[in-house]
């Protein structure tokens, strides 16, 4: 199952983003193997619709499931048509992040906020 998290680094000890559409990066996991990429997000400084577009860059990359701490609702509405799983994340590693949603410890992201608008900030 491929896995995509918000990430302030590109490996999987970074630790995971506190932001989903201005996390700097993107990294995607295949849970079985281990293997993962990473995503530059194009949209970290936008001036508007960074999730949307960090979302469609999740969605181009056959991502089944986002693990991360918030996501706005267009966002959310993006991975859902895709439908992408949202799951809360914990403080800590993406290894970290992968080990508890392979042993069942996380749950669904059910919190989705407004969305914001930084004007490119």
């Amino acid at each position: 199952m491929k896995l995509a998290i918000p990430a302030a680094g590109k490996s999987l000890e970074s630790e995971v983003s506190p932001s989903f559409g201005r996390a700097s990066y993107f990294v995607v996991v295949d849970s079985e193997t281990m293997e993962f990429s990473v995503i530059e997000n194009q949209a970290v400084s936008a001036q508007g619709g960074a999730g949307i577009k960090a979302a469609e860059a999740i969605v181009n990359n056959e991502a089944e499931v986002v693990i991360t701490f918030r996501c706005g609702e267009n966002a959310a509405a993006v991975l859902k048509a895709a439908q992408i799983k949202i799951i809360k994340a914990i403080s800590g590693s993406i290894w970290e992040a992968i080990r508890k949603y392979q042993m069942g410890e996380l749950t669904e992201l059910v919190a989705i906020h407004q969305g914001h608008y930084h004007g490119g900030k």
